[in-house]
């Protein structure tokens, strides 16, 4: 009897240590990974992408989004003057049928560069008057001329004396700038004489009343052309 006990203590005491010598392996134990669609065989397990939630834009309380453009890399607004803090046209600028007092006869062009008004003269004392921008203090100029070309949305060749002037402000134009709404000539262009000078449009509408030219006479684009339409070559313009 009390051999019998003896073997079965004996007995439970080596599968009790075979209990524990195979627990200790399966810790240790190397697993072979299976294959699936996220595990190459012959490679590493990928790692779990990250997920990313793009947020949308915040949008202004008030008006459109606003999407910034990359910055030019060539200034061709080489008249633009600084925006005033009000950017309103005064309405003393908008074209307008006034009382003239001037001898010239009608459907002359008369500039009053002091005031920065331009005058298509009328019959019985009237004229109809626009806004202008004029030359910039060294620029200032009076005279007379004819037009002698017109031009719808012209090209621009500014001269190598403007280049090299513009350049030493650090300002970088074109050698030839076709005609568009991106061309400081804007819309229309009446050239003056044999000069360099023209009455012409202007892609920087907040300058006029202002003397930021190079001489020329800018009128708003709309302006232009109306200016355009009423006035033939052969014109007399008077800059005074």
């Amino acid at each position: 009897m009390m051999k019998k006990l003896l073997l079965l203590t004996a007995l439970a005491s080596a599968l009790a240590g075979l209990a524990q010598g195979a627990s200790a392996d399966e810790r240790y134990r190397v697993v072979t990974p299976v294959a699936t669609s996220d595990t190459r065989i012959g490679s590493a397990p990928r790692a779990p992408q990250p997920i990313y939630i793009t947020r949308p834009a915040r949008q202004p309380l008030f008006g459109p989004a606003v999407i910034n453009a990359a910055p030019s890399t060539v200034n061709v607004n080489y008249q633009s003057a600084e925006r005033p803090a009000a950017t309103k046209l005064d309405p003393m600028f908008l074209p307008q049928r006034v009382a003239y007092e001037g001898k010239e006869k009608p459907g002359t062009i008369v500039i009053d560069t002091n005031n920065r008004f331009l005058y298509l003269v009328g019959e019985n004392g009237s004229a109809r008057r626009y806004g202008v921008g004029v030359g910039k203090p060294g620029f200032e100029w009076a005279g007379k001329h004819k037009i002698t070309r017109k031009a719808e949305w012209p090209d621009w060749t500014p001269p190598k004396e403007m280049i090299s002037r513009e350049a030493k402000k650090g300002h970088i134009l074109p050698a030839h700038m076709e005609g568009g709404e991106a061309n400081p000539l804007g819309a229309r262009a009446m050239y003056l004489g044999s000069t360099e000078y023209r009455i012409h449009g202007t892609n920087a509408p907040w300058t006029i009343g202002y003397a930021v030219s190079s001489g020329c006479i800018r009128m708003r684009n709309e302006d232009v052309v109306d200016l355009y339409g009423r006035v033939k070559v052969g014109t007399n313009v008077i800059v005074k």
